[in-house]
């Protein structure tokens, strides 16, 4: 698959007239906790040549491909990733920390790394993960039996809005990370049985709810709900942003 995904990568590139500056794995297989048939989430950051941001025409800035089974691969243009880069987007902030990467170009990758931990807004970045698992949590581990995979969706962000809360930082994508927060014995066993379970189950295994896990959950909701009014909303300086955009309009395409 990564020969697959590196051709089309590359085709995006040739029939766009773009390049993209990274490319990685966003979904299951980033987080650590794929099925075996688990498609691969390919998300990109592109940038086109100098002259189309010169342009009164307005540009589409995404470029998808047609979803399948295997491969779902899309990307955002690099001023629609800085705007949300600078709304702290949880997503983007994953992606700039994926284990799996695919195409690295130019440093840009690196340059975001770097600015980070001063524009990452704690507060939005808490209500995202807090909405995700409240979400799940409430649609999808209600009923005598639930979807296996459904309670990692509503664990990973739940430890992610937790991560913020007492480290004040942007939580790693990993989820294998995140762990390191649950002091419970009981609990890291039955999340270590359910993964390596999940790991050789189809994506629509079912299972009994677990009665101590959902418990776990809602008091982690409840934790973080009271944790996220303690911090306020920050507003970041937008120039370093701009010159960075403006620097790597011009970088990409006279290397």
């Amino acid at each position: 698959m990564t020969e697959e995904i590196q051709q089309k990568l590359s085709e995006i590139e040739s029939t766009n007239n773009v390049k993209i500056l990274f490319a990685c794995e966003s979904g299951s297989r980033a987080w650590g906790f794929p099925s075996p048939d688990s498609d691969f989430d390919v998300r990109f950051v592109y940038i086109h040549a100098p002259d189309a941001y010169l342009s009164i025409d307005e540009k589409r800035d995404v470029i998808e491909l047609p979803v399948n089974e295997i491969l779902d691969i899309s990307g955002w243009d690099i001023r629609k990733a800085l705007k949300l880069f600078y709304k702290s987007n949880a997503p983007l902030y994953e992606w700039m920390q994926s284990p799996i990467l695919y195409r690295e170009n130019f440093g840009f990758l690196k340059e975001l790394l770097s600015l980070a931990p001063e524009y990452f807004c704690h507060r939005a970045g808490m209500h995202h993960y807090l909405s995700m698992a409240a979400n799940c949590f409430k649609n999808d581990l209600q009923k005598g039996e639930v979807r296996l995979k459904k309670y990692f969706y509503a664990l990973r962000p739940i430890l992610a809005a937790r991560w913020i809360a007492e480290r004040k930082e942007v939580p790693p994508m990993e989820f294998h990370t995140l762990l390191k927060l649950i002091n419970d014995q009981k609990i890291l066993l039955q999340i270590d049985a359910l993964l390596k379970r999940k790991l050789v189950s189809n994506e629509s295994e079912m299972i009994v709810q677990i009665a101590e896990l959902n418990d776990f959950i809602q008091s982690q909701i409840e934790f973080c709900e009271e944790k996220a009014q303690e911090f306020l909303k920050k507003q970041n300086e937008i120039e370093p942003l701009n010159e960075l955009f403006r620097q790597y309009v011009f970088k990409a395409w006279n290397s």
